[in-house]
């Protein structure tokens, strides 16, 4: 299903022809569970404010925001699962251009779909997010995430909850890794419950909710 949107949409916006690659190049076995010495799921603390740049778009286009009050759930990650997720990571991050908001739109944050081939790391989690949603996949398992990056820099990532654990979908790394392998500081992302609730994430620092370009 992903593959196939990622054809039209090739198809409509370029004619390029990208998918046999991709399949080629995504034939990567199903990552082993998480150990004992390897956390799979994230920590989950309490519930915290959402980053400006999300109810900033939310206010912009509502019918994305719209959500009600659901059952968390974690994806059966099948081989069929863990194509999609590669296939839309690694097409996302080669097909948008990094751009950061001060250059794309003129003010320092702006979350929004890259639909014109530019944007920064909140707008690739976006546009991930919305892949795999009109996919099919449940939106409680795709979650919008703050890091602190190596650098201690702010960042956003997508996290997605599986029965395997929690994987990053991340447009500074072409590889999906455990949250855990990332090397980052899980700051806070969406509840599974509401995607407009905000849950911290183990760490009580304070969260930083601008992100680079990268």
């Amino acid at each position: 299903m992903v593959a196939a949107m990622i054809s039209k949409v090739l198809s409509v916006k370029s004619g390029m022809v990208l998918i046999a690659a991709l399949a080629a190049s995504a034939v990567d076995a199903l990552p082993a569970v998480a150990g004992p010495e390897r956390l799979a799921h994230v920590l989950v603390s309490k519930v915290t404010q959402p980053p400006p740049g999300w109810v900033e778009f939310c206010a912009r286009q509502p019918g994305e925001c719209a959500g009600t009050t659901t059952a968390p759930q974690d994806l059966a990650l099948s081989p069929e699962a863990w194509m999609d997720l590669i296939h839309v990571n690694k097409w996302a991050n080669e097909t948008i251009k990094p751009l950061t908001d001060l250059e794309h739109w003129g003010v320092v944050e702006r979350w929004s779909y890259p639909d014109d081939g530019y944007g920064d790391c909140e707008d690739y989690v976006l546009f991930k997010r919305r892949m795999l949603i009109q996919s099919g996949w449940p939106r409680e398992v795709l979650l919008v995430t703050v890091v602190h990056d190596k650098e201690d820099k702010a960042h956003a990532v997508l996290t997605v909850t599986t029965d395997k654990g929690d994987y990053v979908l991340d447009n500074q790394n072409e590889d999906i890794l455990l949250w855990s392998e990332t090397g980052y500081r899980f700051v806070k992302h969406q509840s599974q419950s509401n995607p407009n609730v905000w849950v911290s994430l183990g760490d009580p620092a304070p969260a930083i909710s601008t992100a680079t370009s990268r």
